[in-house]
């Protein structure tokens, strides 16, 4: 692994000095309340994307995520992304790729979903099961990871830390608003160190008090509360690992040189006639998994469009079609067939912002946010566009259905309903000359009913999802309440 500089951390809205990946795997929110995003994002050198193509995943993920986590070293690195993606937890290649021609010639589907969940959030949460154990046995301490989930965060992050010594998680989540298999991966979980809190309202309600947490310092450092939601910046670095892994293979076997100078050139750049350059869509909700794109789109990946997807829920949509963001209220939050998808305010979002704007003037603009609940950066549309590669597109519950049952004319298996939101957007998006990688987000075992809906009929459900939704459920109800949470944390948390 060949690291020319130490890649250092600050915060978006300016108040923490620049730190280290360990320190920001550790701590989910900047001590200001703004998140922590690199102080420069590393480049990638066509060369060493071609260096890259012969490796593994555990492999590949060494070397993307060594860019980032500059502070640990590299064969402690190797040894972390080798148990996180090894044979016991995800069949090989982790992330296979699979044609889909015969639905539209150029389309692929990047599948994400072969981990212990189901879903795609395995792929940063394995990662993360090994990277924070590791750091606490190094210092000595506890953490107890405080998290709101959509649907499969949760799973992802309960499966990952589940028996770890020196790790407690509590997990909240929306009542009524997941799929049963969604909440039987998480409930039947037994460990002692899983706390699972069903909310009563919305993930955004949730989020907000998990942010309300973070943001009492006091009580963060005194129950040694960490984060694990997408706002923790060692799942981004995981998540970037999967843009470089999927251009790789959807380029393996084109001809010699075709790497080009994209890999050198700036973002917005011109990227070179030779280039084999790939849209990615991406369904999105929280913009974590987008914005790791566009931090492997910025590093040098040739990717030409991030192509965002959403559901009935289109806050992002509103904002790349637009320059508008307008966040919504959890009463105007829907509830939607892709569940996990259903988010009004997009923590992620800011990391971006930051960027597009640059420190000073998000610094200026970012409290108009705040103050009014709705942030114009219409003057800022044709750079998204042009300069940073984002389009979007919105899906409904129709949409869904008619995707599900195309894609499973097509190819004999159906996709899940948040899938089959980014297939409905690379439909309508996607250009004949360009290829369009869709990132599956999960099994559609994991949502029967649309399926089902979708076919016509109900699909064979496997023994290991039955087992699962046979199983005791453990779970805490509680209102939307930040002094409930408390009195669940200071009752239960490892104590430091």
């Amino acid at each position: 692994m060949h690291r020319t500089q130490d890649t250092s951390y600050i915060s978006t809205r300016g108040g923490m000095a620049p730190t280290g990946f360990l320190d920001v795997l550790l701590s989910g929110l900047a001590p200001d309340g703004g998140l922590a995003v690199p102080a420069e994002v590393p480049r990638v050198s066509a060369a060493t994307l071609e260096s890259w193509r012969t490796l593994t995943y555990p492999e590949l993920a060494a070397e993307v995520i060594g860019l980032y986590a500059t502070d640990i070293p590299a064969a402690d690195l190797r040894a972390l992304t080798a148990a996180a993606y090894g044979p016991e937890r995800f069949p090989a290649p982790v992330v296979p790729l699979r044609p889909l021609d015969a639905v539209a010639p150029g389309l692929a589907l990047v599948g994400l979903s072969e981990g212990p969940t189901m879903a795609f959030k395995d792929l940063a949460m394995q990662f993360l099961g090994q990277a924070i154990p590791y750091q606490l046995a190094r210092e000595g301490r506890v953490l107890n990871i405080l998290g709101a989930t959509s649907g499969d965060t949760g799973s992802a992050a309960e499966h990952a830390f589940r028996g770890r010594d020196a790790v407690s998680v509590f997990m909240l989540s929306p009542q009524g608003r997941m799929s049963d298999v969604q909440r039987a991966q998480m409930y039947s979980l037994a460990d002692a160190n899983i706390h699972n809190i069903a909310v009563d309202g919305v993930f955004d309600d949730c989020q907000n008090l998990v942010k309300a947490i973070n943001g009492d310092a006091a009580f963060k450092a005194e129950y040694a509360i960490g984060a694990v939601n997408s706002i923790n910046f060692g799942r981004i670095a995981a998540q970037v690992v999967y843009y470089v892994w999927a251009w790789l293979r959807a380029s393996d076997g084109v001809a010699e040189g075709l790497a080009g100078a994209a890999a050198g050139a700036g973002v917005g750049e011109p990227t070179g006639e030779r280039t084999f350059r790939v849209d990615v869509t991406v369904p999105s909700g929280n913009f974590g998994n987008i914005y790791a794109g566009h931090l492997a789109r910025t590093m040098g990946v040739p990717i030409r469009r991030l192509i965002l997807a959403t559901n009935e829920n289109n806050v992002l949509d509103e904002f790349f079609s637009t320059g508008v963001y307008r966040p919504r209220s959890s009463a105007q939050t829907l509830a939607t067939s892709s569940p996990s998808m259903d988010i009004s305010k997009a923590s992620n979002l800011e990391r971006f912002i930051w960027t597009l704007l640059g420190a000073e003037e998000f610094h200026s603009r970012w409290p108009e946010l705040e103050r009014t609940g709705v942030l114009d950066l219409s003057d800022q549309l044709a750079r998204m566009r042009d300069e940073f590669g984002f389009v979007s597109g919105t899906s409904t519950h129709a949409d869904r259905l008619a995707v599900i049952r195309r894609v499973h004319e097509a190819t004999g298996a159906p996709i899940d309903p948040h899938t089959a939101d980014g297939v409905t957007v690379a439909l309508r998006l996607m250009e004949a000359e360009v290829p369009t990688l869709v990132l599956e987000t999960a099994r559609p075992e994991k949502f029967p009913e649309t399926v089902a809906e979708a076919l016509g009929a109900p699909q064979p459900v496997p023994a290991t999802i039955q087992r699962l939704l046979d199983a005791e459920q453990h779970v805490v109800s509680i209102p939307c309440d930040e002094s409930r949470l408390r009195a669940l944390i200071a009752t239960d948390a490892l104590r430091p």
